[in-house]
């Protein structure tokens, strides 16, 4: 009677296993796929992935980007967070006109460098592991925005531009967007740019071209759907640098408010996309 029991339970624990194995199974499956679905959504007409969270994503990061960009340089003395180039030729112009040149935008080249660095470390380990990269990412950027946010609100405005303070929650945006640069390349691989606006007006114009005067049809497509994806990045970080100008005139730099409200929709976007994923697998 015992050994019938244990066999009867035994039996039972292992369709539990099964079931759970086939479950995981399952949610990896969704997981790798939603990676491609993400990917093929960027890459040409033949993708027609109907998930509005994936397509708007980009938009509301672009979004992101315009407006911690220009707070920064209004609330910062200048300084770039997204825009690490024009950090560079700020502190060319201060070297040659023989002006003191600011600390923060020496030390965002070396911060951002090795910000992108460590987040390449760290979306590795994430897939070694077989988790997604875009919910972590999306988190770690939320995190640097709301320190710039808090450090800004507490400590700022700053009359001198080498304050440490100031330099501390400068280099915290310049992270955030370091971050957010490298989502990009990881987790919405074919994406448009979201920080980097010279390149995308660049392919968009040059896709525009091919569509007016393109004769290959596949190509005037191809070039068609690319422009499609990319114009709405470019109208959300005009928008994103027109709306922190503003807000930065009324509030200052409780105006970071906005860039990371924004990043906390960006990352709430994505955890439920991952949430109805897991739904879907559910045994």
């Amino acid at each position: 009677m015992s050994a019938s029991r244990e066999s009867a339970g035994a039996a039972r624990d292992d369709r539990a296993s099964d079931s759970g194995g086939a479950c995981l199974w399952r949610y990896r499956r969704e997981t790798n796929l939603m990676r491609s679905r993400t990917s093929r959504t960027w890459s040409g007409p033949g993708s027609a992935d109907p998930d509005p969270l994936m397509r708007t994503l980009p938009f509301v990061l672009s979004l992101t980007a315009g407006s911690t960009d220009i707070i920064g340089f209004l609330g910062l003395n200048g300084l770039f967070t997204a825009h690490i180039t024009g950090n560079i030729v700020v502190l060319a112009a201060h070297m040659v006109a023989g002006d003191p040149a600011i600390f923060s935008y020496m030390l965002s080249v070396p911060v951002f460098m090795l910000v992108l660095l460590l987040t390449r470390v760290l979306a590795c380990g994430l897939e070694r592991s077989g988790l997604s990269t875009l919910q972590p990412l999306l988190l770690l950027q939320l995190v640097f925005l709301a320190a710039f946010f808090g450090l800004g609100v507490m400590a700022g405005p700053w009359r001198n531009a080498d304050a440490l303070l100031a330099i501390i929650a400068g280099m915290f945006g310049v992270a955030g967007m370091a971050v957010q640069n490298a989502v990009v390349q990881i987790a919405l691989k074919n994406s448009p740019s979201t920080a980097v606006m010279t390149t995308n007006v660049t392919h968009f114009m040059v896709d525009l071209g091919v569509v007016l005067a393109g004769v290959d049809a596949a190509k005037v497509a191809t070039a068609r759907h690319r422009a499609m994806h990319t114009l709405p990045v470019i109208v959300g970080f005009t928008t994103g640098c027109g709306l922190g100008a503003l807000y930065e005139a009324v509030a200052g730099l409780s105006s970071l408010a906005l860039p990371t409200c924004l990043a906390a929709l960006a990352f709430a976007m994505s955890l439920t996309r991952r949430l109805l994923v897991f739904r879907n697998t559910i045994c």
